[in-house]
């Protein structure tokens, strides 16, 4: 079993901000998704809510390949430790893209 997640915390995602707009809807399902204010956005979890905050890194650099990046703040406000890690689950599993 794993710890539960924290309510506040950051991630680098490997994709443009269109990628990321494109797949946001699908990643949090069947909630209600707030795109009100460039780059944040709201989704309703459980009792609570996910406060969304992105921003757009320069590219990473490996050689001749250059990969886009996005630095995402997740902040859960009023949502259990069942609620926040079941949303996790599906959202990191609908974002992932790749193989291996």
């Amino acid at each position: 079993m794993q710890p539960p997640l924290p309510a506040r915390f950051e991630r680098e995602h490997g994709c443009t901000l269109r990628e990321w707009l494109g797949w946001l809807p699908g990643a949090v399902g069947p909630r209600a998704l707030d795109l009100g204010t460039p780059g944040e956005a709201r989704v309703r979890v459980g009792s609570g809510e996910l406060q969304l905050q992105w921003q757009a890194l320069p590219p990473r650099q490996i050689a001749l390949i250059r990969m886009p990046r996005l630095h995402v703040t997740y902040r859960f406000d009023a949502v259990s430790d069942a609620d926040r890690g079941a949303f996790m689950r599906y959202f990191d599993l609908y974002m992932q893209r790749g193989g291996g």
